[in-house]
């Protein structure tokens, strides 16, 4: 009997699950012994600390400024002295976990170990040499904080979680790390309305939490909940995995408090959903990644969290086939797809080989999908969801697949997606592009990308080589592609033979250089691949006019000033 007329003859006997939700396996023993073996028993993946790469490679990452020389400290702001932590002593009061003081010596068993989690990215791909970290509690130690530093040119970088991707929030030089860890509070939450109103050092995952406790739902869900930042989120205007169900944070935030490079604070924390009175302020700070003031509050409309889940993850033969799924999911799930993810074979190979599990689905695939349905009616949502399995195994536009049948297995469905990104630091680096292209080309970029590395003598199964491979995988709901080159090190020829060109690729097909990500230090002056002159100019002039000394993130804004 094939796999598909098992899977259809189980659809179609299947019985309610507890809890009311029907759901069925297709190849339930293979399910059952990969959770079995399973590592990762919650969707949290994601930490401050490093993943999979060893303390001792940690060790021995470069400093960005060995690794880009042509960055220079700019002259213009002053080193930190003495009398500068004396005065940040004053604003952040006698807390002693608010400041980490490498410049006098005052705190007491302070070495650096101690700046390695500030100073270092997860991937170690960008390392800086602060010796000064401020951790404020309060919008208004805040504000007191960036007044004086404009004042006295005291460079800073605003840091969330630390869980990016681009070196953002991480020092180039001796900036001053101004940490957003202790202002972590939920403020207010309306049950009727859904506005939730939280610090921005709230971390996503315990702000979920929370919510469901609540019957509602985060609009934002990322691999990295577990640490990220809500603040940081919103300041690069991340997408994650619920953008194609509840949109991106710049339809989902209803306001935000802020506070300028020269101490002003911006009170624009409106918990409505219509305003419309003069300019939408907020949405300068949605992306602008803490260059044009660091972001201390949160307004965000939650929607009802949906009581009726399913997940399902289908192995396909080729792309042409995994975009008419996705157009058949669109067409025929309708209001309750929430989730539709591509994932290429090698990615799965990759975490199967890391973790030590069997993958779900027997055999190998080219591509698998992830789908998810979430809606408030059981029966009405399987019946749906039973509708669209008969009809693409029936055309073979997939060729097998599996349905969660609880909350364990649907957990570890995910974290075969949400998994890719830590198992691909085993060897010891990544090169990373997040980038947006049109759904027929998507793909075409991991293959031309392999092709040109393969030419040039650079990936390979041996130690001679620095690439391991190209794979693909991402947002398939969104255009949103992450393109994942992992390396046994960081090789200035495979970055010479990636870039410009991957941009070049496409900024031919109009598509975007950073579709979630952000800029930050790895593609700052790559900008004009995506953005005209007139845009850039613009952007210049917002910069200038919010932060003239180019406090923030200085001395790196995401593009030069002229």
């Amino acid at each position: 009997m094939s796999c598909r007329s098992q899977l259809l003859r189980a659809l179609r006997g299947s019985a309610s699950s507890p809890g009311g939700r029907r759901t069925v396996s297709l190849r339930t023993n293979i399910l059952e012994r990969s959770l079995a073996h399973s590592k990762t028993p919650t969707r949290c993946i994601a930490t401050t600390a490093p993943r999979l790469i060893s303390q001792t490679r940690a060790q021995q990452s470069k400093l960005t400024s060995e690794t880009y020389p042509q960055l220079e400290r700019d002259a213009r702001f002053a080193q930190v002295t003495p009398e500068h932590v004396a005065r940040f002593r004053e604003i952040l009061g006698d807390n002693p976990s608010a400041i980490i003081d490498g410049i006098t010596g005052g705190g007491a068993g302070v070495d650096a170990a101690d700046f390695e989690t500030y100073n270092e990215d997860w991937m170690h791909k960008y390392k800086g040499q602060s010796k000064l970290v401020l951790r404020p509690g309060t919008t208004d130690e805040v504000s007191g904080i960036l007044k004086y530093c404009n004042e006295q040119h005291l460079a800073v970088v605003p840091q969330g979680g630390n869980t990016g991707l681009v070196g953002g929030s991480i020092p180039v030089f001796d900036e001053i790390v101004i940490s957003m860890a202790r202002m972590n509070e939920i403020r207010s939450f309306d049950e009727v309305s859904g506005s939730l109103v939280i610090d921005a050092g709230c971390v996503l995952e315990t702000v979920d939490s929370y919510l469901a406790q609540k019957g509602y739902i985060f609009p934002l869900d990322l691999g990295a909940k577990g640490s990220c930042h809500v603040g940081g989120n919103v300041a690069t205007n991340a997408g994650g995995l619920r953008l194609l169900r509840y949109g991106s944070l710049h339809g989902t935030v209803l306001g935000v408090e802020a506070v300028l490079p020269n101490g002003t604070v911006i009170n624009d924390l409106c918990t409505l959903r219509k305003n419309n009175t003069g300019y939408d302020v907020k949405q300068l700070f949605i992306g602008a990644e803490g260059t044009l003031g660091i972001i201390t509050k949160i307004a965000i409309q939650c929607p009802q969290r949906s009581p009726a889940v399913n997940v399902a993850v289908f192995g396909i033969e080729s792309y042409d086939k995994a975009q008419l799924a996705f157009r058949e999911a669109k067409k025929q799930l309708s209001e309750i797809l929430s989730a539709f993810e591509l994932m290429d074979g090698r990615s799965q190979r990759i975490v199967s080989e890391v973790k030590g599990q069997e993958h779900p689905l027997e055999g190998e695939y080219p591509f698998y999908c992830l789908i998810e349905t979430s809606g408030s009616n059981g029966e009405h949502d399987y019946a749906k969801l039973e509708t669209f399995l008969e009809d693409v195994m029936t055309r073979e536009v997939i060729a097998d697949g599996v349905v969660a049948q609880d909350e364990t297995q649907l957990r570890n469905l995910w974290g075969w997606r949400e998994g890719i990104t830590e198992c691909l630091g085993h060897w010891g680096g990544t090169y990373k592009y997040d980038i947006s292209i049109p759904l027929d080309e998507m793909y075409t970029i991991v293959e031309d990308t392999k092709a040109r590395l393969i030419d040039l003598g650079l990936l390979g199964d041996t130690c001679d080589h620095p690439v391991v491979d190209v794979l693909g995988y991402g947002h398939m709901g969104d255009s949103n592609l992450h393109l994942n080159i992992p390396v046994r090190r960081y090789d200035p020829a495979v970055e010479k033979a990636l870039e410009p060109w991957v941009y070049e690729w496409i900024q031919k097909r109009s598509g975007s250089i950073s579709a979630e990500h952000g800029l930050g230090i790895a593609k700052k002056k790559f900008i004009g691949y995506s953005r005209d002159d007139t845009t850039i100019g613009l952007m210049k002039q917002i910069k200038n006019l919010f932060d003239p000394v180019s406090l923030l993130p200085s001395p790196r804004p995401p593009f030069k000033l002229g």
